[in-house]
């Protein structure tokens, strides 16, 4: 007889969750997404003071470019117009040619946003992908023009623009201001371009790409978003300048909209709702600007802190 010596199989171990796997759990069920902490709804109520508070100016400036000159003497302000003025908006475009000072802001604003990008893209690539000789005083320099004040620099640009016959013209001014900004632009493409992977250029350098092909064919479409950036601030700072046009753009046809609205202003004369009006038609094309272009500020803003 044979006998059977085989061990009984182990009964079965049932797995029971950890306490605090088990405490993990229920609090999970007891939380309802509806619910929220008193935080919140502080971040909540800051943010949107923050936001009144940012916002309030403009409504301020809204309300004052439809009121009469009477209206805002008798009730200030800061009351709801007793009467809408429509005319006034009207009034100040036709006072201020403001059509052509808006064409010739949209035409320098972007020649210099052109001519700074490209400047800045060609010099990071030979800084931070070239790795040339003396990089880090070219950084220095570039660094240095971006904290030179505009009203040291003025008295050398007029008299230089005068022997080169680009006074009073916006092909000068737009050179002039799209190299300005070009070394910001630098210094900061430097610093991205000086963290790119080595090895996509090694790769393409082996594969027989020249430099010309590695700008156009990697470079360029993997920095786009900090490129993008770069275009909406110089668009941006170039709209909003006022010494460099105020001193080298002195003709009617050939000034910027900022020049044009300060002349709404008298050194003994002073009409608060022609201002508003006049600051409600400056601001107006940055809105829609920022509107156009918001998708593709965030993206540059957010490049680089996911992987």
């Amino acid at each position: 007889m044979t006998t059977d010596t085989t061990t009984p199989s182990a009964p079965p171990v049932h797995k029971t969750d950890t306490p605090g796997r088990t405490s993990t759990r229920r609090d999970r069920k007891q939380r309802t997404p509806g619910k929220r902490g008193a935080g919140s709804y502080a971040v909540v109520a800051a943010v949107t003071v923050f936001v009144l508070a940012f916002l309030a100016p403009f409504g301020i400036i809204l309300i004052n470019s439809f009121k009469t000159s009477a209206d805002y003497r008798a009730n200030g302000s800061l009351s709801w117009p007793e009467q809408w003025n429509w005319d006034i908006v009207a009034d100040v475009w036709e006072r201020v040619d403001f059509t052509q000072k808006l064409i010739n802001s949209i035409q320098i604003s972007l020649g210099v946003v052109v001519i700074a990008v490209a400047l800045a893209l060609f010099n990071a690539y030979a800084i931070g992908i070239g790795r040339i000789r003396w990089r880090t005083a070219f950084l220095v320099f570039f660094l240095g023009v971006n904290v030179l004040p505009q009203e040291g620099l003025v008295y050398p640009i007029y008299y230089l623009f005068k022997e080169m016959g680009l006074y009073d013209g916006k092909l000068g001014y737009t050179i002039l201001v799209g190299i300005t900004y070009s070394a910001f632009g630098t210094y900061l493409l430097s610093s991205v371009f000086s963290s790119f992977p080595r090895e996509l250029i090694e790769a393409a350098s082996l594969d027989g790409a020249g430099r010309w092909t590695i700008l156009w064919r990697i470079i360029l479409p993997m920095s786009w978003p900090t490129l993008s950036v770069m275009c909406v601030f110089f668009f941006v700072w170039s709209w909003n300048e006022f010494l460099y046009p105020l001193v080298l753009l002195i003709s009617n046809d050939q000034q910027t909209v900022p020049l044009g609205l300060s002349v709404m202003q008298g050194q003994y004369t002073s009409d608060p709702t022609a201002m508003s009006a006049a600051a409600l038609l400056g601001v107006i094309p940055m809105i829609v600007f920022f509107l156009i272009f918001q998708r593709s500020l965030t993206r540059g803003l957010t490049a680089g802190a996911v992987k």
